[in-house]
């Protein structure tokens, strides 16, 4: 299971970090991503990370203001977002997929992020 939390209200220029809670097995050899969907858009990647070895890969909308972590011994996994901007606007989800799988196979509810002008 995957559950993200940490979404709210917050001002442009302003910084949250969403985490997201990963259980139910081991994650050895398993990317983590990070993904949003905005209001009438459809949903787009924003990062991963390898749960092995931490490497990680942003998009190249967010690469600059994002950083993604993972905590192996508590099983988390984070996304820091820095200097928001009303068009981050959006439900920021947690996935899951094997090193060996194309798509994500597992996805937790989003997270809320709103950002205000």
């Amino acid at each position: 299971q995957l559950q993200a939390s940490g979404g709210g209200l917050v001002q442009a220029g302003g910084s949250l970090r969403l985490s997201c809670a990963a259980s139910g097995r081991t994650f050895t050899n398993w990317i983590m991503g990070w993904f949003r969907q905005a209001p009438g858009k459809e949903r787009e990647f924003v990062a991963h990370i390898t749960w092995n070895l931490g490497t990680t890969y942003y998009s190249d909308s967010v690469k600059d203001r994002v950083t993604i972590s993972r905590d192996k011994a508590n099983n988390m996994v984070y996304l820091q977002l820095n200097s928001l901007k009303p068009e981050d606007t959006a439900v920021y989800y947690c996935a899951a997929r094997s090193s060996a799988a194309r798509e994500y196979q597992r996805w937790g509810p989003g997270t809320l992020v709103t950002v205000s002008s």
